[in-house]
């Protein structure tokens, strides 16, 4: 294989750079295409809504529409596997062990709460359930500021690709498995004509193509970014967080649909006469006309409203169990609301529902975590720019990140259990506990008063 240098060789042709560069390694899922993961993802593509398939019934000129009944249980499981990775935010543990490490771990930490790193995860983890790839590119933009506690000449900024978001992702891998570059191609709107891009970023340079319709062009080339490393952490998948349950969802929307057919056929109501001789009907007139109806029949006769007995149960069991076992190949908890209410539970009880999507968590960490510390090493680089007076501190401060699966948990058992640990002290000031309740609108008054209230009741006990 070639290396990165001779690949990115200024002097060959474009194309030829740009076709070497996008000779992905990575098996992962077209999104778009015929038979792309955004039709099984988006519920108006599924099969039931395409009228190729299921088409409306023409007679006689005029076009019955046919029920069409759609389940978006893939959307679903990406925003609950995404709820039970991030409802508890991944945290970065630092064990710094000296004032300038703690420095260092301070600063890092506002970088990503300035970032606001808990919605990005969020909306990462979605394009990588959904879409099976994303990518995080970290920058820096020169712009004095003291964001992050400490003055400092850069911004540091972070942005998240995806083919969810129509771009090209081209991780490029050396033999030993190691990124020596990561490409990027999108297509943007510039004036009236779309204008394609292609992005290559190593760990010394990026560069910057364009193609207006004549051809690759290279109109940027900088360094801004040549931390050492490259400036982007990505992470993909083999298959999305649904795997292959999307004929379960397609078989309830097969089954929906065809008993909504019936349903509007057969719930018209309907008036049966029963009598021998031929009856005249239809010269009803309208309930605004005639305050009242009378009928006649022959003796013997018998009218009344037939209604249509369906066998719902069927179609019920049928379509519940699918569902119950969509969720059981995910090990994805059902907790909607109807599913929740309709099974009372105890409170420990609610808690076991959750041990299988703990262990689906687990199964996903792996790849969680080496994205996270990827782009903590990442950032680690930036802050040596931002911060020079940082750099030994920062490169070798130990961070440790941790994907906490969401469960259900009471405060009080959190409490009982630290304090149980640590023999039975207390874990939190009175002045923390006050605060954190939020019910006193000044804490230090209200822990005057305290103290004076103790202190009357110590001289005055019998009060």
């Amino acid at each position: 294989m070639s290396t990165i240098k001779e690949i990115i060789n200024l002097e060959r042709p474009a194309r030829d750079i740009i076709a070497d560069l996008q000779a992905k390694s990575v098996n992962v899922p077209e999104w778009d295409g015929p038979h792309g993961l955004r039709k099984e993802y988006d519920p108006s593509l599924h099969p039931v809504m395409d009228r190729a398939i299921y088409p409306d019934v023409v007679e006689g000129g005029h076009v019955d529409r046919v029920t069409r009944v759609t389940c978006n249980l893939q959307q679903l499981a990406v925003r609950r596997m995404s709820e039970l990775c991030c409802s508890t935010p991944v945290r970065r543990i630092y064990s710094p062990e000296d004032e300038a490490q703690q420095e260092a771990a301070r600063l890092m930490e506002r970088v990503f709460t300035r970032n606001r790193i808990d919605s990005v995860n969020v909306e990462r983890l979605n394009m990588l359930f959904a879409g099976c790839e994303v990518a995080t590119l970290w920058y820096a933009v020169e712009q004095p500021n003291a964001d992050y506690g400490a003055s400092s000449p850069l911004k540091l900024r972070c942005r998240n690709f995806s083919p969810m978001q129509g771009d090209a992702l081209y991780p490029l891998f050396d033999e030993y498995g190691d990124m020596v570059a990561m490409s990027i191609g999108y297509t943007r709107r510039v004036g009236s004509r779309d204008v394609k891009y292609f992005d290559a970023y190593t760990s010394e340079a990026h560069y910057k193509w364009e193609d207006r319709g004549g051809g690759w062009e290279l109109v940027e080339e900088d360094d801004l970014t040549a931390v050492g490393k490259i400036p982007i952490a990505y992470m993909y998948r083999p298959t999305p967080i649904w795997e292959h349950t999307s004929g379960l969802v397609y078989e309830m929307e097969w089954a929906l649909s065809r008993n909504g057919n019936y349903l509007r056929k057969n719930s018209k109501p309907l008036f049966v006469v029963y009598a021998d001789e031929e009856i005249r009907y239809g010269g009803e007139k309208s309930q605004d006309v005639e305050f009242r109806s009378i009928l006649q029949y022959p003796k013997g006769s018998s009218a009344g409203y037939v209604t249509w007995d369906q066998a719902v149960e069927n179609l019920k069991y049928h379509v519940t169990e699918l569902r119950q076992s969509f969720f059981t190949q995910l090990q994805l908890p059902d907790w909607s609301y109807e599913s929740m209410k309709s099974t009372p539970m105890s409170g420990e009880s609610r808690k076991q529902l959750f041990i299988d999507a703990q262990l689906k968590v687990g199964d996903e960490s792996g790849r969680l975590l080496e994205f996270f510390d990827r782009e903590v090493n990442v950032v680690r680089r930036f802050l040596r720019l931002a911060f020079p007076g940082i750099g030994e501190a920062v490169d070798t401060l130990p961070v440790e990140s941790v994907v906490t699966p969401f469960s259900v948990t009471e405060d009080k058992d959190v409490i009982e259990n630290l304090v149980t640990a640590n023999g039975n002290k207390p874990i939190m000031s009175q002045r923390e506990s006050i605060a954190r309740l939020g019910w006193s609108e000044d804490v230090d008054e209200t822990l005057r008063e305290i103290a004076e209230e103790n202190a009357m009741d110590a001289i005055n006990p019998a009060l």
